[in-house]
């Protein structure tokens, strides 16, 4: 394992710090992975698997990324307009007439039955962009949230994404199209469109176009039963303080059902190595770069200029003054086709340390990764840990790693 321009003394200090959250009982285990310049300078697994169990965490542990989810999707719609089967300006009632007629809410915290025509239909862009107009439950209050509870829990009663797709669409828009950043199921749709467009069940596009092309052999929908035994438990912590309990576990865990819904918005699972190579294309603008042990690139799965795209910011100033999860998110950064890109670093709150045109965006899960094209870096900090207060282990790794380099 290379230094790859790392202090390897300081780099040491990660493991004793993320110890530090496996001993007080926050975290059950973590896998951490750094890759710079080509090579692979750290990777730890500590802690646990299961605690019930005392199952050990390992490097290939498969872990529910959540929204990690949405940035593969975004490529795969991007994929689609490269060969001129999606268009980002078009409107995507073009291939989801159920959207042709949508409806706004008057007022976002109000009945769900005053509402207005959408000014503008949606398009792809809106949907890339989550400025579409839908919201998630935890993004919206009354009876707008109710409803995107309901069709939340029912995401696995509901395979045919043409029928989950109904529902959502009999929900009124929270905001009007393009006015304002929303975080919600505009990824959903937009895997609904690619299985549409393609033709196919959005894991087949995902593993014949994405993942086998890369040798991501451990990511998918759901774990075969030798797989399972590799799947963390995942926890949830109920109210602030309070130990982690068990969610969801491997031996009766949604994700053995090979038929559950595949959500293009946080359905994935995945393990450290897998998306370090999804996260190399988008750092190689497109393409696998290869190493000094791979030597030959990998396949190109997207053009350079789609890749900086997505890395570039797309909300206007008005858009950013507005907090997004009651933080001013967007003085630091701003967000492309699926990412969050940094492009005013002093105001990474609390202090952070990626640099401009950083691009990254992380799961509901604890699951965090960035990549940096001015330090040529990766990180990726796995765990499965729920809960509605910000934890501080993905900053402290970060810190750690950008303390680390000495080039």
């Amino acid at each position: 394992m290379s230094n790859a321009g790392f202090d390897s003394a300081r780099l040491a200090e990660m493991r004793a710090a993320m110890q530090r959250f496996v001993d007080s009982g926050e975290v059950a285990g973590i896998v951490t992975l750094t890759w710079r310049r080509g090579e692979i300078a750290q990777v730890d697994a500590l802690g646990w698997r299961d605690t019930g169990t005392r199952t050990p965490m390992t490097r290939d542990t498969l872990f529910r990324i959540a929204s990690m989810t949405k940035p593969v999707t975004s490529v795969a719609a991007l994929m689609l307009v490269e060969e001129g089967r999606l268009a980002l300006e078009a409107p995507v009632a073009k291939w989801l007439p159920e959207l042709a007629n949508a409806q706004v809410m008057l007022d976002p915290e109000g009945p769900l039955s005053q509402t207005e025509p959408a000014r503008t239909q949606i398009t792809l862009l809106d949907l890339l962009t989550h400025r579409a107009g839908f919201a998630y439950h935890f993004t919206a209050t009354g009876e707008l949230a109710a409803a995107y509870e309901s069709v939340f829990n029912g995401f696995d009663a509901m395979v045919d994404p043409a029928s989950w797709l109904e529902h959502v669409a009999r929900i009124p828009l929270m905001f009007h199209p393009g006015e304002r950043w929303q975080y919600g199921v505009s990824t959903d749709v937009l895997g609904a469109l690619v299985q549409r467009v393609s033709g196919m069940p959005l894991g087949e596009f995902f593993r014949t176009r994405i993942f086998e092309p890369l040798g991501m052999h451990d990511t998918a929908f759901a774990v075969t039963p030798e797989q399972a035994t590799r799947l963390a438990t995942s926890y949830v912590v109920d109210s602030p303080g309070a130990q982690p309990v068990v969610e969801d576990h491997p031996s009766s865990s949604r994700w053995i059902d090979a038929a559950r819904y595949q959500s293009g918005g946080g359905g994935l699972v995945s393990t450290a190595d897998d998306y370090l190579r999804f996260a190399r294309v988008l750092l190689g603008r497109g393409r696998l770069q290869g190493n000094a042990k791979e030597r030959a690139a990998g396949p190109r799965l997207l053009s350079h200029k789609s890749v900086d795209l997505m890395r570039s910011n797309f909300l206007t100033p008005a858009q950013r003054e507005i907090p997004a999860f009651g933080y001013p998110l967007w003085r630091a950064q701003g967000f492309g086709l699926g990412l969050s890109v940094v492009d005013n670093p002093a105001f990474q709150l609390p202090a952070g340390y990626r640099s401009t045109g950083s691009f990254s965006w992380p799961g509901a899960l604890g699951t965090s990764w960035f990549a940096d094209p001015v330090e040529d870096m990766i990180g990726i900090m796995l765990i499965q840990r729920r809960a509605l207060e910000p934890f501080p282990l993905a900053r402290e790794y970060e810190r750690l790693v950008y303390a680390a380099i000495d080039d």
